[in-house]
């Protein structure tokens, strides 16, 4: 695989991080079924695919580091010409060693024989509890099953360890491989923005212009939204994860759309905002000129050095100012800021981690305190207002008046670079793309 030499240094520096005297178990997901016999399309378990790329559902990694016969085992499917004619082509165990890097593979349905050998001798394993019982209770069992023979002389685990201090701090750091795929995410999905904007109409429903989106996704290779794709007109842009997206646009309704593709497991994120007529009224143009000023401030607080916390600072203040000014909030800004009464029309942070999942690992806080910003990191930068209709005391021209505006950052050694930047933001700009398809 062109990927291999990442994915090996990936499971060696694991491996250097949980020791010698542990084994690391990481399953894939679960396939879940839809409805009756009909599953959901199967996407793998972010970090079993990370440190492995096998795409193939009933698959579990294990790690161990400084065995002999193998540090990195693979339990997944065989080749089956019956199934593979139904349900398509397995790599099989030939194909998890040859093409998929493994040092070595058994069959998923011998796991319970093969595995207990592995764990014995081992003081530590390393396997994240939670997230499937059936899988959590046959890890106990395995590990009972050493500790029954403990008076034989057999060393059995005495510790259960997570993974994710470990495998998520290195999920937070971004490669260049990582970072390549991340900007071709990116760049779908603002392809995408870019033909909903284009091919938006009044009289068009939300799910038509969700049709636009998935369109160009798969048109250039991202096969799935990396999330469910939020399109809200009117008075839905005021719901924060609006997903039905059934309801008709009107002219003179603002368009809030939030999607991101999912190129090679690596997920993109944006949020743009427009008018579905091509032109923004006056307070339309007025709220979104104060968040777009916002969501640019905050950016400009995405560098080395700073704190988590600073963009969303950042982004509170000119929003607080700006209600002020409007009318929208009266009062001092600095009182309605400590009193947080900004939340009255701004309720979420300003951004989030983004990588393979939307919402990515990785923590906001050590020791209690905000983490510093490094070189590597990715985040999403996403202030908004969501003025809804007979919110007491706001006055009726701003009513259902919901907009968000939202990029993907990358830290830099320098600053910082705006991953979504081909994705139309400046009100003109949007206006003018919009003039041009008519």
């Amino acid at each position: 695989m062109k990927q291999d030499k990442e994915l090996r240094r990936r499971r060696k520096k694991l491996m250097d991080l949980i020791g010698s005297d542990s084994i690391a178990i990481i399953p894939t997901s679960s396939v879940y079924i839809r409805n009756r016999d009909v599953e959901f399309p199967f996407r793998p378990d972010s970090d079993f695919y990370y440190l492995t790329a096998y795409p193939e559902p009933e698959a579990v990694a294990i790690l161990i580091p400084d065995r002999a016969d193998g540090e990195y085992i693979l339990f997944c499917r065989e080749r089956d010409a019956e199934m593979e004619t139904w349900h398509g082509r397995r790599a099989g165990l030939e194909g998890a060693c040859d093409i998929y890097g493994a040092d070595d593979a058994f069959p998923i349905e011998d796991m319970d024989d093969i595995l207990p050998g592995l764990i014995e001798g081992h003081e530590r394993v390393f396997y994240n509890m939670g997230h499937d019982q059936n899988f959590d209770n046959r890890v106990l069992a395995w590990v009972n099953q050493i500790r029954d023979k403990s008076r034989s002389g057999v060393v059995a685990p005495d510790e259960f360890i997570s993974l994710n201090h470990f495998l998520h701090e290195m999920r937070l750091y971004k490669s260049r491989e990582e970072i390549k795929l991340m900007r071709k995410a990116a760049k779908i999905a603002a392809a995408a923005h870019r033909r909903a904007m284009q091919n938006c109409k009044p009289g068009m429903h939300e799910y038509q212009v969700e049709a636009e989106l998935n369109h160009e996704f798969m048109r250039h290779g991202a096969r799935s939204p990396a999330y469910p794709s939020i399109v809200g007109a009117g008075a839905n842009g005021c719901i924060l994860h609006y997903t039905e997206n059934s309801d008709p646009l009107h002219s003179g309704d603002l368009l809030l759309i939030d999607a991101g593709a999912e190129y090679d497991g690596y997920a993109s994120d944006i949020t743009r905002t427009f008018p579905v007529n091509g032109e923004y009224s006056k307070a339309q143009r007025q709220v979104y000129e104060l968040v777009l000023a916002a969501q640019l401030a905050a950016i400009e607080q995405v560098k080395p050095g700073n704190h988590w916390n600073d963009p969303h600072d950042a982004a509170v203040r000119v929003l607080t100012e700006g209600m002020v000014e409007l009318g929208i909030l009266k009062g001092d800004p600095d009182e309605l800021i400590e009193d947080q009464t900004y939340t009255k029309y701004y309720m979420h942070r300003t951004g989030h981690w983004l990588g393979m999942d939307v919402h990515d690992v990785g923590d906001y806080k050590l020791d209690g305190e905000w983490r510093m910003l490094e070189p590597g990191m990715v985040l999403t930068v996403e202030p908004g207002l969501y003025l809804s209709a007979g919110t007491r005391g706001l006055p009726k021209k701003w009513w259902d008046i919901g907009i968000r505006v939202e990029d993907d950052v990358l830290v830099t050694k320098q600053g910082n670079e705006v991953l979504s930047k081909d994705a139309p933001k400046q009100a003109d700009e949007i206006m003018e793309l919009m003039s041009n398809a008519a």
